[in-house]
């Protein structure tokens, strides 16, 4: 028998995802969509209105300066292709998961 879940528990259940982005990145829109089909919730921060942030976002990304820059829980995922890349491997739902 099938188990009715409550997509509140599944958002419980979620680590949280970090996308640092700008408003005129394409993969930014793409890495965005991805997670939003997923049902995925997530934090954007903006580098451009946010400049201060930029910095921290090279810091956690280990230099990497180009956006998005994508972290689930601890661990940096890296730019759009990659995140794809997890989406293509079925890695990135057990990553999602808390």
């Amino acid at each position: 028998m099938a188990q009715n879940i409550d997509i509140t528990q599944l958002e419980t259940r979620m680590k949280s995802v970090e996308i640092y982005t700008s408003p005129l990145c394409g993969f930014c829109h793409a890495a965005k969509r991805l997670l939003n089909q997923k049902g995925v919730e997530f934090s954007e921060v903006n580098v451009l209105t946010n400049p201060g942030r930029k910095q921290e976002m090279i810091q956690r990304a280990n230099g990497g300066y180009t956006v998005p820059q994508i972290f689930i829980g601890d661990t940096h995922v890296g730019g759009c292709d990659d995140l794809y890349a997890l989406e293509q491997a079925g890695k990135l739902d057990s990553l999602l998961a808390a």
